[in-house]
């Protein structure tokens, strides 16, 4: 399969900017694109993890690594300029970076804003600094940016990465509409949902890969597979986890508001049994 045939953008010459590249998915994203002949500039906050992961590319003059915090607009903005005046204009925007940790509605306020900033904010700084000069051009380009199951269905627990994440999935369709109506399907927007991955962030938690999780490497070929069938919503399974399950959470999480249950019904103790009995196919 050529590159070109997985999207246009993914072509041998152009400019991939990664954020959140220094490890997990963000770096086996980074390694694919490089495989693929692209130019690449690899972004995080931490600088020595950063350049360890730029020396694993061997990509000599065609891959940069820059460390940005991509919750500062005005560092972003710099980044895109930078980039520009090393390799040219940008085809493919990778917004991947993401912290954890943040807490409950009615805990840990810093914890909040570190994660609304990464998570959400970089997300957004990198789309505004990047993504008009796509649209301006005349050539395809494509922006990944990275969610979460948890944007999704909202598990109770870190409710802020939660809100981070359902953030990132609104923009993301909201994206895709506005560059649809300005491109057609030249420049298209992509969020990628990961499952239970094995990622830097998740090793600071486990210190071994457990067996229900995925691979980043796993993740980047379902990522490949969904940009090849042109999906929106590039939803991942693990090894644990399968569509199926997926997508019956979804629609339970869903359904709250068309039956007016409430909130995060699935961990109610009054419709745990019925949420048991939906998963397995059983009458209610």
């Amino acid at each position: 399969m050529t590159t070109t045939s997985i999207h246009p953008a993914l072509t041998p010459g152009n400019v991939a900017v990664i954020t959140g590249a220094a490890s997990g998915i963000g770096l086996a994203a980074a390694k694919r694109f490089s495989a693929m002949g692209l130019k690449l500039c690899l972004v995080d906050r931490d600088e020595q993890r950063l350049e360890a992961a730029l020396a694993t590319l061997n990509a000599s003059e065609n891959a940069i690594a820059v460390t940005v915090d991509v919750a500062d607009p005005e560092a972003v903005k710099a980044l895109a300029v930078r980039v520009v005046a090393r390799f040219g204009s940008v085809s493919v925007l990778m917004n991947n970076a993401g912290v954890e940790g943040g807490g409950d509605a009615l805990s840990n306020p810093d914890g909040w804003l570190r994660i609304l900033g990464v998570n959400l904010l970089g997300v957004l700084n990198g789309v505004q600094s990047f993504v008009p000069a796509m649209v301006a051009s005349d050539h395809p380009g494509l922006v990944i940016n990275t969610g979460s199951k948890q944007g999704i269905t909202q598990p109770p627990g870190d409710t802020a990465y939660n809100v981070s994440k359902a953030g990132v999935k609104s923009l993301t369709e909201g994206l895709a509409h506005t560059l649809l109506e300005k491109t057609g399907k030249r420049v298209t927007a992509h969020l990628l949902i990961p499952g239970f991955t094995y990622t830097g962030m998740t090793a600071r938690r486990l210190a071994e890969q457990p067996p229900g999780a995925w691979t980043p490497d796993q993740v980047i070929d379902r990522l490949l597979e969904g940009l090849t069938r042109n999906e929106f919503y590039i939803l991942c399974q693990d090894n644990e986890t399968t569509r199926e399950t997926d997508e019956k959470r979804i629609l339970w999480a869903a359904n709250d508001i068309i039956e007016n249950r409430p909130a995060l019904s699935r961990w109610h103790p009054d419709y745990r049994e019925a949420f048991q009995r939906f998963m397995k196919g059983e009458p209610d």
